[in-house]
């Protein structure tokens, strides 16, 4: 289909990008989410294709590709059909990555972010606490400065950190004090890069009901002694940047979404031409037909919205309305088309 958001080069890298993920990765997703976990190697041969650093600098290892083909390759993301595959991918390249690209130094990013475009490191994102969810500002793991170090001390709790267990280092969240009390606001909050085996990091898987291929941790900081240097930013910034990242990460929620929509549809549109009821295929019937159109109508108002959003961030706007506006319409369409087309397999689809 014709776009104004896809270039021939765009349309040409998707179907190399899809073709790709179908031969070398979805013949094993099934394995790895029984097994409950993504091979190291894994990492190593999506590096190889260039896809951990589609739109970071060439002189970090990125290929510093337009935004649209991430655009491209998170919708093909989704549309493998596994969420814990995606979830961990695009929390690496689109998410924990992300802030040192926007706040790191020229030496932080050699030592994280090279290594994680190349495959050599895996990153996960450290913000989300047990008692403080999307309330950022409300977060309590602190950092306090060892007086005369130069270091802090880092300790506090951490929940649903993706890539937890496997990650070689955490982008993580913390209000920074410099005295004997910390701020209940979001000018004291600041992002380390913590080496996950550092002394004093204590992680702990977490149960879920799928996306068990994606670890999943809760992550225990006790007294974890950090340098200065690993600050992302200047101090007392880390608010800021989150609220920043917040906008592509909502952006590659919204387009795995859409590429999730577009397997689930084409599953039970195939499904519904292949299924014979009183001689028939139920695709023949207008209460399936109707349905499934009614979805394709949803879903494509919910990738217009994205692709819009996508456009502005791409063009370097501040789109924060647009880019959670996309990411909330395009998950609950998600969810609708599931349980919608689970329906049309009957009980099958159970």
């Amino acid at each position: 289909m014709d776009s104004i958001y896809f270039s021939p080069e765009v349309d040409a890298f998707r179907v190399r990008t899809r073709r790709f993920l179908r031969e070398r990765i979805a013949p094993h997703l099934e394995a790895w989410e029984s097994e409950r976990r993504i091979p190291r190697d894994t990492w190593k041969l999506l590096a190889a294709e260039g896809l951990l650093g589609l739109h970071y600098p060439s002189a970090y290892g990125g290929r510093e590709l337009p935004f649209f083909h991430s655009v491209a390759y998170l919708e093909e993301l989704g549309r493998l059909g596994h969420g814990g595959f995606r979830g961990a991918i695009s929390v690496h390249s689109y998410m924990a990555t992300t802030y040192l690209q926007l706040a790191g130094n020229h030496e932080q990013k050699l030592e994280y972010l090279k290594p994680a475009i190349q495959g050599d490191m895996i990153a996960a994102l450290a913000i989300t606490e047990p008692q403080s969810g999307s309330d950022v500002s409300s977060i309590r793991c602190e950092a306090r400065a060892m007086p005369m170090s130069g270091r802090y001390s880092i300790r506090g709790s951490k929940a649903f950190v993706t890539n937890g267990l496997n990650a070689d280092f955490m982008v993580t969240a913390v209000k920074v004090s410099d005295g004997p009390a910390v701020s209940s606001g979001a000018r004291d909050i600041c992002l380390f890069v913590i080496d996950a085996r550092a002394p004093g990091v204590m992680r702990t898987p977490v149960e879920k009901v799928g996306w068990h291929c994606s670890d999943t941790a809760s992550v225990e900081f006790d007294d974890v002694v950090v340098e200065a240097s690993q600050l992302l930013g200047r101090k007392n910034t880390g608010f800021l940047w989150i609220m920043k990242a917040f906008q592509l990460e909502r952006i590659a929620a919204a387009l795995m979404s859409l590429g999730e929509i577009d397997y689930a549809l084409g599953l039970a549109r195939q499904y519904a031409n292949e299924r014979q009821v009183f001689g028939q295929a139920i695709a023949s019937h207008q209460a399936v037909r109707h349905r499934l159109a009614e979805l394709m109508s949803h879903a494509e108002a919910a990738r217009q919205l994205t692709y819009h959003a996508a456009w502005l961030h791409s063009q370097g706007k501040l789109a924060l309305s647009q880019c959670a506006m996309a990411k909330l319409r395009a998950t609950e369409i998600a969810v609708e088309v599931a349980g919608q087309c689970l329906q049309i397999f009957g009980g099958h689809g159970y």
